[in-house]
């Protein structure tokens, strides 16, 4: 799969290779979109949350990262389901259009995509899936709804707290996990995977009644 994504990009695509996941059932492919920041300053910031869940994810089944356009993607199969794993490098505030391009591209409908996110307004690692919901202010959120013209779409929010003084909030989740935080952070991010293949495996119902607040 990895060696075909190479073969795809390194020319302007052709009739031909309009899609990387043609021929497969639409309802059996997801696109899982984990939100963050491209460069080294960022990679273990707490906005960063949505690009490490899917980096573990990516490392506990040997996947490979291919850079492609308007993101990083790669793709894991489970169960005859197809998750298309995709990290944006439009920066957070542009979020939408990587979603948006890769959506249409792979024919994949928005309920089947699901986009995790940090949120502020959430404890620590608490984990909560909702099928609809207002940005909250964080500004992929914004930038998606304002893309998708509908807020009505799957998300994964994991908790990073407002620990922080008053105006100090962009320092705050631009900033690097404690060191009480990091020693949790695998087992949210072990869990954080298990909700990604229960969304496509089991429905976002389920995987909601099954890991909201967990």
């Amino acid at each position: 799969m990895i060696s075909f994504l190479r073969k795809l990009f390194q020319s302007e695509p052709t009739n031909a290779q309009t899609s990387l996941l043609e021929g497969e059932d639409p309802m059996k492919k997801f696109l899982i979109a984990g939100l963050g920041n491209i460069g080294p300053k960022y990679y273990n910031t707490r906005h960063n949350i949505g690009f490490k869940i899917l980096d573990f994810l990516a490392e506990e089944n040997n996947l490979s990262w291919e850079t492609a356009k308007l993101g990083d993607i790669t793709v894991h199969k489970k169960k005859g389901r197809t998750f298309l794993l995709l990290k944006p490098s439009t920066y957070m505030n542009l979020s939408g259009k990587a979603v948006k391009y890769w959506m249409d591209q792979e024919k994949i409908p928005l309920e089947n995509v699901l986009v995790v996110t940090d949120d502020l307004n959430l404890p620590f690692g608490t984990l909560r899936v909702k099928t609809k919901g207002s940005d909250g202010g964080h500004n992929g959120l914004k930038d998606i709804q304002n893309t998708m013209q509908t807020n009505k779409y799957p998300r994964f929010r994991f908790g990073i707290s407002d620990a922080f003084s008053k105006g100090r909030q962009i320092d705050y989740v631009l900033g690097e996990w404690t060191e009480e935080e990091n020693e949790k952070l695998p087992e949210r991010l072990k869990k954080g995977t298990e909700i990604i293949e229960s969304f496509g495996l089991a429905g976002v119902n389920n995987t909601m009644n099954t890991f909201n607040g967990t």
